[in-house]
């Protein structure tokens, strides 16, 4: 691996676990990244922030963290650590200093789909399973799809309440990746949130799943990212 290149931390989102990674995972170390992937509990943002710096603590030198949908705000507030140079979003949000999932999906934009998430139970929220396909994961294969709404990990609802302190990307340089059909974060406001973090964009054809569905684009734009701080 190269010793110039950042080491890529892949932080997974609400619903699901890391192994959605494996695809972009596989293409990176393929062209010599060293790559982690750090395996949220999904509780709390402090939990899940603590999980990253927890793979912080195993990596010699700088690192890039790379979040996909809730793993943005994870991105966003690990990213106030020393040791990370830049930040990667994949079709995520990206909050400013005090905001939440929730401060972030109180206002979507006019006639965006609306997520099918069930009422909470026990103090976590679920996709609707019927539903899961066409919301999250629509440009993958139907099997492959039926086995992330059957797998789907519980998503604590006091994580959508976690606020960022301060928004590493207001320091830090991004990279951004837009799923131009996601029916989870719309993309309108995913193109807005990109702009205000002054983040280079991308976008390409691809559902909420995109970093699963387009692992080439996923790692491209990750590649790039760690070229650019190396």
């Amino acid at each position: 691996m190269s010793a110039s290149r950042p080491t890529v931390v892949l932080i997974h989102g609400g619903f699901v676990d890391g192994s959605g990674w494996r695809g972009v995972y596989d293409r990176l170390r393929a062209i010599g990244h060293d790559v982690r992937i750090a395996q949220n509990p999904t509780l709390s943002l402090t939990g899940d922030v603590t999980t990253v710096k927890q793979v912080l603590d195993d990596i010699d030198g700088p690192a890039v963290l790379v979040g996909h949908s809730y793993g943005g705000v994870v991105a966003t507030e690990a990213g106030n650590d020393a040791r990370v140079s830049g930040l990667v979003y994949i079709a995520a949000f990206a909050p400013d200093a005090g905001e939440s999932v929730n401060i972030l999906i109180a206002d979507p934009p006019p006639g965006a789909p609306v997520p099918p998430i069930l009422p909470p139970r026990d103090g976590y929220l679920f996709l609707d399973r019927d539903k899961f396909a066409g919301s999250f994961a629509g440009d993958l294969p139907d099997d492959e799809a039926a086995f992330m709404a059957d797998s789907q990990v519980p998503w604590g609802v006091d994580a959508l309440g976690g606020a960022v302190s301060q928004a590493s990307w207001r320091t830090k340089p991004s990279w951004y990746l837009v799923a131009a059909d996601d029916h989870m974060i719309p993309p309108p406001a995913q193109r807005e949130m990109a702009e205000r973090a002054g983040s280079t964009v991308r976008e390409v054809p691809g559902s909420h799943s995109v970093y699963v569905s387009q692992p080439q684009a996923t790692a491209d734009i990750i590649h790039t990212a760690a070229e650019a701080l190396s």
